[in-house]
Formats: C-alpha cells, structure tokens, sequence
C-alpha cells in the first residue's frame, strides 16, 4: 500500500532530523520504495506567541508499505519518540519531528487514534506544497480535488520557501 508522510521540524538540527527520519522510515520492516519532495521552510502555524520564531522545515515522504495503518502509525509514533518527541498539552509546541499520515492507499478510517485520509491536510500549504511535488495529481479518497488543484486554492501565507531540493 502507498503511503503518504508529512515530516515536519522546527527544533535542533531540523535538516539532519529530516535525514535521520527519512533514514528510519526506509529502514522499516515492510517499506520500499522511498520517495521524496523537496523540503520547505515555513512559518510555524497556531504556536503560541514565544514560538513564532521557530521556523519548521517541512517534507513529504512517499513510501510503499506491507504495514497496515495502526501498524504504520505505532512505527512512525515510535520514531517520533527516539529523536526526541515530547507530546504535551499543547499540540502546536515545538517538536524536533512531527510524522503524519497523509494517506495509505484508499482507507477511510476514523477513530481515536487514526483518522485517514488527514483531516487538515488541504489546509496547510506547508502540507500541500511538498505533496504535490510527488503526486499532483493524486485525489485522496472521499474528495474531488487533486492536490494540485487544492494546493492553487490555499493562500500564499504563511509562506512556503524552499530549503532544499536533495536531502
């Protein structure tokens, strides 16, 4: 099953820890196929005020997986956790890797701990921009639009820059 990956990091070595993530997932039991976006650079979004200042670089990684979405999801929350993550309260703090699931292949699920596909994705240029450097024309399950086509309805702020092409 395709899977679709939002990395995101706005604390410490925020390149390196994209390396290092991008280097964990591929390593996976049961994941091939590793591709990935360039990375942006974007403003943090709904942080508090002391953390408007911590920029985040963002990515999309896109990997073919014999996992299945819990299983995914226990793999990725598990990486999250030895590079340092430290859930809170406040879930726009700070984080030095943030993984999300975009998608995995055509499930629709929703309960607790995984909603598929995510729910805020086509909200987020930060999201919609890495997205469609790999798969512009993908429509998620259950909407009408290609992410190209969601990417060029979002505004242009909180702008997405560029960081880098390889990584």
């Amino acid at each position: 099953m395709e899977y679709g990956l939002s990395l995101g990091s706005n604390l410490g070595n925020r390149l390196a820890t994209l390396q290092t993530t991008r280097d964990r997932i591929a390593q996976l039991s049961g994941v091939s196929n590793v591709e990935t976006s360039a990375i942006y650079e974007t403003a943090p979004v709904g942080v508090r005020p002391e953390y408007k200042d911590l920029a985040f670089l963002n990515a999309v990684l896109i990997v073919t997986a014999t996992l299945s979405p819990d299983a995914m999801s226990t793999a990725v929350h598990a990486i999250e956790d030895d590079l340092g993550r430290v859930r809170t309260e406040d879930r726009f703090a700070p984080r030095p890797i943030d993984i999300d699931i975009l998608y995995a292949g055509d499930t629709m699920m929703d309960d607790e701990d995984l909603t598929l596909p995510h729910p805020r994705w086509a909200e987020r240029r930060f999201v919609a921009q890495p997205l469609a450097d790999v798969r512009p024309d993908l429509v998620f399950p259950g909407d009408q639009k290609s992410v190209r086509e969601v990417l060029d309805s979002l505004p242009l702020e909180p702008k997405v820059s560029r960081f880098a092409s390889d990584w």
